[in-house]
């Protein structure tokens, strides 16, 4: 019988001197290691000699301040209403508010979600200009 390999723990960070500018903030991202998009960025960002600490939301949850945060920047953006979590959830859980369905599920979170000099959500070629 064949398994599915788990993927390499990810986290870790590159340390960098600090620079100034919002492209030598420490980030954060957010989001779990088996997630392709996730890992893209995060490769992306060390290439780039970018500080990088990854945040795996299953093993360290957010807090519900942090969930506030995402979602007051983010709003119904925040939850990947595309997503096999999202369609599992019951109709009251659809019905809920954006940080009900974090708190219930983090893996229905948009991902990644990179704390930077502000907050980026997703990972498209405005996110890569705006942090590499």
């Amino acid at each position: 019988m064949l398994t599915k390999a788990q993927p390499p723990d990810i986290q870790r960070s590159v340390a960098l001197p600090a620079m100034d500018s919002p492209k030598g903030t420490v980030m954060i991202l957010y989001g779990i290691p088996t997630c392709d998009t996730c890992r893209r960025a995060l490769k992306t960002l060390e290439r780039a000699g970018r500080e990088v600490t990854f945040r795996d939301i299953r093993k360290d949850p957010l807090s519900d301040e942090e969930i506030a945060e995402i979602v007051g920047e983010f709003g119904s953006k925040a939850v990947n209403t595309q997503s096999t979590t999202y369609r599992s959830f019951s109709d009251f859980l659809k019905a809920s508010e954006p940080e009900a369905q974090i708190k219930a599920q983090p893996t229905v979170m948009k991902r990644p979600v990179i704390k930077a000099d502000r907050w980026y959500i997703g990972w498209d070629s405005a996110t890569e200009a705006a942090l590499v």
